[in-house]
């Protein structure tokens, strides 16, 4: 399109202050800037529109313009919304570099101008797909004014048919266009990306979930000062992933160029908002610093008095805490690189990050709140909660209200505060897909505290409660401070060789004669501990006559040599089938 048709449509109000013979240059996109050098974001044809923030003084036009005459820009529409009328030295530097310049009525949106004319480009150039990829890149590297990616998501609706969404990891929706995915879906998707990722597949992958085909492309996280991944492994647990309902095995190499296109864009979104996390993560580790090398209460306590505010605005009373531990561990066996060459640090505190800002997890505002510092190997995470309307208070404690270990007792099932197997509810099934053959999740969840005087407690607790959770079986494993006073806590740390000789004495004799006469012991055994020996309600669960139960009671002290009614008896039987 012209500059003259721009001019010439009422609904966009322009006014023309100079250029007057420039009118039939060609505009080949929009971009919107208030930066002083855009120039880094202009290839030429562009109509630039600026609210005029730039501009503090006379000398700040002709720089200004020289950088966007010398890119080719097509013309200049400057907003009167900022300074009134604009202003006389960009007037007089726009005519000497024979600039055309108009006049943005303060009345008028740049979106506006710029919806006009992305339409009008695309429809003037139907099909050209570098197009549509040259206006999306000028509308995401516009800043704020561009919308960030559900501006991108929007214009692939509307020129391409193509319905897209940007998901994390966890399969946690960022951003979309038009109605949002289920969780379940966006779960499904991120486990057949990070599978396919890990098995080194090239994409965009394909995806088949409920009858519906999705092409899965990764946005990788370029963020200024990340080097670049040695190892899939560094990298495959904090990437975004665009999925696009479509099946893309067929599609033009001109349209995977577009889309490969957009996930760069949407990455420049991803380091803004890795940039808007740098504050709370250096609250994090100056926090994390002072309990760990045994700082005065006090010193701590005035740390936390600045961190509040930036982790919740707004809250009025001083808050509770809560420590998050994670640690991601690599087998050798993985890849290429030695296990111990992956820098596990950083993956454990972009998953941690990603996991705790899940607003089913974390609350409405956790993006706005989550705290995490990595120190060698671990991630930790400070969470802060919103002080009790009561706080609990007990004679024999401090005046913090926790006990001499510096962390509270046993959370009830209400109370507030994030709960270890919560944390891993909806993220296991994806995170397992990435964590592949090779690795391995664990959490370790303290009670709340509510000083600084209990934080030392509070991570020390998390450490043991996560390393309760690395003794168990599986690739994502939780726990959380109640079972550090439960016999579970005992039973990871029994060496395998004992566990095995224990079981295999007291179960073996039952399983193999299970296996002989479908007698269904090692079933009974365990509802006869669980009903805590009675006879009645147990013979009720099972279906089973009194006399029947009686029966293989009887049998399997028979065949183990045990008394199921002395307690230590009953003991050995329960932790076995807990071991085994």
């Amino acid at each position: 399109m012209r500059l003259r048709a721009l001019l010439e449509t009422d609904a966009l109000g322009l006014r023309l202050l100079g250029g007057e013979d420039e009118l039939d240059r060609t505009v080949r996109g929009v971009m919107t800037t208030d930066l002083r050098d855009p120039s880094r974001y202009l290839s030429g044809g562009e109509l630039v529109l600026t609210g005029l923030a730039w501009h503090r003084g006379a000398a700040d036009s002709e720089p200004f313009v020289r950088i966007l005459a010398g890119a080719g820009v097509a013309g200049l529409a400057a907003g009167e919304a900022e300074l009134g009328d604009v202003p006389a030295d960009l007037v007089e530097a726009c005519r000497r570099h024979r600039l055309p310049l108009f006049a943005v009525h303060e009345t008028v949106a740049f979106a506006t101008i710029t919806e006009h004319v992305v339409r009008q480009v695309s429809g003037e150039r139907a099909g050209d797909l570098a197009a549509v990829v040259d206006r999306h890149r000028r509308l995401m590297t516009s800043g704020p004014a561009g919308g960030g990616p559900d501006v991108v998501l929007d214009l692939l609706t509307s020129d391409l048919d193509l319905r897209a969404w940007v998901l994390s990891p966890t399969g946690r929706q960022v951003a979309g266009a038009g109605a949002p995915l289920p969780g379940p879906l966006g779960t499904a998707l991120a486990g057949h990306h990070l599978a396919a990722t890990r098995a080194g597949r090239r994409a965009p992958h394909r995806a088949a979930v409920a009858g519906t085909t999705y092409a899965l492309f990764p946005i990788r996280n370029t963020g200024r000062g990340s080097a670049p991944a040695r190892d899939v492994r560094e990298s495959v647990l904090s990437d975004w992933l665009l999925a696009v309902e479509a099946d893309a095995s067929d599609w033009p190499a001109a349209r995977l160029d577009l889309l490969q296109g957009v996930t760069q864009l949407i990455a420049v979104e991803r380091d803004r908002r890795d940039a808007a996390r740098a504050v709370r993560r250096r609250l994090a580790q100056e926090v994390l610093e002072l309990v760990q090398a045994g700082a005065a209460p006090a010193e701590i306590a005035a740390r936390l008095r600045v961190a509040a505010p930036v982790l919740l605005p707004g809250l009025g009373a001083a808050p509770q805490w809560q420590v998050v531990v994670a640690r991601v561990d690599w087998s050798a066996a993985g890849g290429p690189a030695a296990a111990g060459g992956i820098a596990s640090g950083p993956v454990a505190q972009a998953l941690l990050e990603e996991i705790l800002v899940d607003p089913a997890v974390g609350g409405p505002d956790s993006a706005d709140r989550i705290a995490v510092a990595h120190t060698g190997e671990e991630a930790i995470a400070l969470v802060p909660l919103p002080a009790p309307a009561d706080p609990p208070s007990d004679a024999g404690e401090g005046a913090d209200g926790a006990a001499a270990d510096g962390a509270d007792a046993e959370a009830l099932p209400g109370e507030p505060g994030l709960h270890a197997e919560a944390l891993l509810a909806s993220v296991r099934e994806p995170l397992s897909a990435g964590l592949g053959d090779d690795g391995r999740l664990t959490l370790g969840v303290s009670a709340a505290v509510h000083s600084a005087e209990g934080l030392r407690g509070a991570l020390e607790e998390a450490r043991h409660a996560r390393r309760v959770a690395a003794a168990r079986p599986g690739r994502v494993c939780a726990a959380g401070h109640h079972e550090l006073a439960s016999h579970v806590l005992l039973l990871p740390f029994v060496p395998d060789d004992v566990r095995r000789a224990f079981t295999a004495r007291l179960l073996d004799p039952l399983r193999d004669y299970d296996r002989r006469h479908r007698a269904e012991l090692i079933e009974t055994l365990e509802a006869f501990l669980d009903c805590d020996g009675s006879w009645t309600r147990c013979a009720a669960r099972l279906h089973l006559h009194v006399n029947t139960l009686r029966y293989r009671v009887g049998r399997i002290e028979q065949l183990t040599g045990r008394d199921l009614s002395r307690l230590e008896d009953k003991l050995d039987f329960f932790l076995a089938l807990r071991m085994s």
